[in-house]
């Protein structure tokens, strides 16, 4: 069980970035291969992001599954949507809607838009 200062530390984690990544490591080192997809996809688009490294606090790492109801990790938030983990942000970059989302949310870089 989660406790409440952990998911509370989540949601703030979640509403005071406008993108942010809980993954396994960081960008620069990441330390699973779907968490390095899903960063690799953000610096491709040209996305600033928020990592949270949940192997660095094992109830952050429970507390994000819980928060979401999604059960693996990576996964990523826009504007404090959750949007999915590795198979569904590699999917939607795939087939062009994260840049649709993205810009539509308004976390492109300028003149990334299109």
């Amino acid at each position: 069980m989660t406790d409440a200062a952990t998911l509370e530390d989540i949601k703030k984690a979640v509403t005071e970035n406008d993108v942010v990544l809980f993954m396994k490591g960081t960008p620069v080192f990441p330390q699973c291969g779907f968490s390095s997809v899903v960063s690799r996809v953000l610096e491709h688009l040209g996305v600033e992001y928020a990592a949270v490294n949940v192997l660095e606090d094992d109830a952050v790492r429970q507390g994000v599954k819980s928060y979401s109801d999604w059960p693996t990790i990576p996964q990523l938030y826009v504007k404090g949507e959750f949007v999915g983990g590795c198979d569904i942000v590699k999917e939607m970059f795939e087939s062009g809607e994260l840049r649709t989302f993205l810009s539509d949310k308004g976390v492109l870089p300028a003149g990334d838009a299109a």
